[in-house]
């Protein structure tokens, strides 16, 4: 009985010495930790309470000679004195409180005890380096603002020396600039006070009004030249031109209301006056930009009215053509109809070849009304130049196809002997004259032959051949016959005229271009415009070099045009 008694013990005993020996050990473990933590927490607070703010406050005492800093002098050691005599104590009483219930083994009141106390010194800590930070800003700032006061001198120095190079430039802002230069001057002067008196506030916010105004100054002396050229001289000349050129160009008939030329230069002027006012008060915001604007606009205004002249020009000539090729074929239309009984007794013409006839006639009738329409449009000057092409475009492609269709209808009508013959003589004689044409423009020495040549060369061979295809239909239709010869002739004239007129130019130019050398070392801006007509001579382009060349010695030589013109006819 007693073995069981002792072993039944044993089974009681053993269990509750282990469960209590390892709760005292997990109950030292939590101690331990919790007690690493207050010995941090109390070498933290021990690192603030040795910041070294009150030999920095003491510093300040030394120079304590203005009503500003005295102000944050006794607010700083108002501050300090709350940190040593309330915060600091408190951390330590925070501390101690913790350390008796650390004692009292009451865990959970010791952890959250230990929170409260880092949040605290966390916030405590906050206050001793911000304290620390303001007083050092002012101990600190007297060689830091020495450094940076020595380098916006050198920068006022560099940017004055700038001006004064080439202050012609600023014309009438010369002043405003010179005054703004003596304004940073001043400020020198009162940094220099603002440090005798210690009122290092003042000297931060007097830096950062040098350093502003020494920025805008760069700007000001990298820009304002080119500003005030734009203004005063570039703009004003290029809306001049454009109001001249404008006013000519509607004397000549031309429609540019689309472009709101007035209305447009209007506001240019208010734009540029608007530049020209803030530039006085050396406001430069955007400026610029908006100067590059107004200087793209106008260049484009140039572009449009160029544009208006070439499709005045293009109209013009497609628009002669058209009425050309118009009359011919109504006069072939009408030939047609007024013959078309004989040709119905006379050849076996089916109901699809007369309905063409008749659909052909419609169209061209159609045609006829609208192109009467497109010139009273152009008479009136009601549209653009660049918006009639397209009409007159329009009208010349819808010829092509009736003249297309023209001359798929009178493919099956016969010719007359007497007229092939007449034909065939003309071929011959339009043959002689372009041979001649071709004949001249190889005897002369082209530097280059202009592309127009070979264009109308092309259309004449290409008429001589139609010509031929023509004479070797059978039977051969007599209307289309003529039609096709009146063309060639016309065209082959036309090229052996042009080619009269190469010739002419290019001697001239040549001529123009050699005498003017005469001028060329002595007369810098003779030098650049005769390079600029060589290079027109060399592409071919004849008549501008002789214009471009003639424009320039007449300011020498008035006349000069019939000078040279007598030489070509005397060699």
């Amino acid at each position: 009985m007693d073995g069981i008694l002792f072993f039944g013990t044993l089974f009681f005993v053993v269990p509750s010495i282990l469960i209590i020996v390892t709760l005292n050990i997990i109950q030292n473990i939590k101690k331990k930790k919790i007690k690493k933590l207050i010995d941090k927490l109390e070498y933290e607070k021990n690192v603030i309470d040795s910041t070294p703010i009150v030999p920095e406050l003491a510093k300040i005492e030394t120079f304590l000679k203005n009503e500003k800093l005295e102000t944050l002098y006794n607010d700083w050691k108002e501050k300090l004195n709350d940190l040593k005599t309330k915060q600091i104590p408190k951390l330590t009483d925070m501390l101690l409180e913790a350390e008796y219930s650390l004692s009292q083994r009451d865990y959970k009141n010791a952890n959250y005890k230990v929170v409260k106390i880092e949040m605290e010194i966390y916030y405590v800590k906050a206050n001793s380096e911000f304290l620390l930070c303001e007083i050092k800003k002012v101990t600190d700032s007297e060689e830091k603002n020495r450094s940076i006061i020595t380098n916006l001198k050198s920068k006022y120095r560099t940017l004055y020396e700038k001006f004064t190079s080439k202050s012609i430039d600023f014309g009438e802002i010369e002043t405003s600039v010179s005054m703004q230069f003596e304004s940073i001057g001043t400020h020198f002067e009162e940094f220099e006070k603002a440090m005798e008196n210690n009122d290092y506030a003042e000297v931060t916010q007097i830096i950062k009004a040098i350093d502003d105004l020494l920025k805008h100054m760069e700007l000001v002396i990298e820009e304002m030249p080119s500003i005030i050229l734009m203004t005063s001289k570039v703009l004003p000349k290029k809306l001049e031109d454009i109001n001249s050129e404008y006013k000519y160009l509607v004397r000549l008939g031309y429609q540019l209301d689309y472009l709101n030329v007035e209305y447009n230069v209007e506001e240019a002027n208010k734009k540029i006056e608007d530049i020209i006012t803030r530039s006085r008060v050396l406001n430069l915001e955007d400026s610029t930009f908006e100067l590059k604007i107004l200087n793209d606009y106008l260049d484009s205004l140039f572009s449009d009215f160029e544009k208006e002249r070439r499709s005045r020009s293009t109209y013009e000539e497609t628009n002669r053509f058209l009425e050309q090729r118009i009359t011919k074929t109504n006069m072939l239309v009408n030939d047609i109809f007024l013959q078309l009984n004989e040709l119905k007794r006379v050849y076996n013409l089916s109901e699809q070849d007369i309905g063409l006839l008749e659909e052909i006639k419609k169209q061209l009738s159609i045609l006829n009304n609208d192109y009467k329409t497109l010139n009273i449009h152009t008479s009136n000057n009601a549209f653009a130049y660049s918006k009639l092409i397209s009409e007159i475009e329009n009208l010349s492609n819808r010829l092509n196809i009736i003249d297309a269709k023209l001359d798929e209808s009178l493919q099956s009508i016969g010719n007359m002997k007497e007229d092939e013959a007449r034909a065939r003589e003309q071929l011959e004689e339009i043959k002689e004259i372009f041979k001649e044409a071709k004949k001249r423009i190889n005897e002369y020495k082209f530097p280059t032959i202009p592309k127009l040549y070979y264009v109308e060369l092309n259309e004449g061979a290409s008429a001589i051949k139609e010509v031929i295809s023509e004479l070797d239909k059978k039977p051969i239709t007599i209307n289309i016959l003529n039609t096709r010869v009146d063309t060639a002739r016309d065209l082959v004239l036309k090229l052996h005229s042009h080619v009269k007129d190469i010739i002419n130019q290019a001697k001239l130019a040549e001529m123009a271009l050699v005498y003017a050398n005469r001028y060329r070392s002595t007369y810098e801006e003779m030098d650049r415009n005769l390079t600029n007509s060589e290079n027109f001579f060399y592409n071919g382009d004849y008549q501008k070099s002789l214009d471009l060349t003639v424009s320039y010695l007449n300011r020498l030589e008035p006349n000069i045009l019939d000078k040279l013109m007598l030489l070509m006819r005397s060699e």
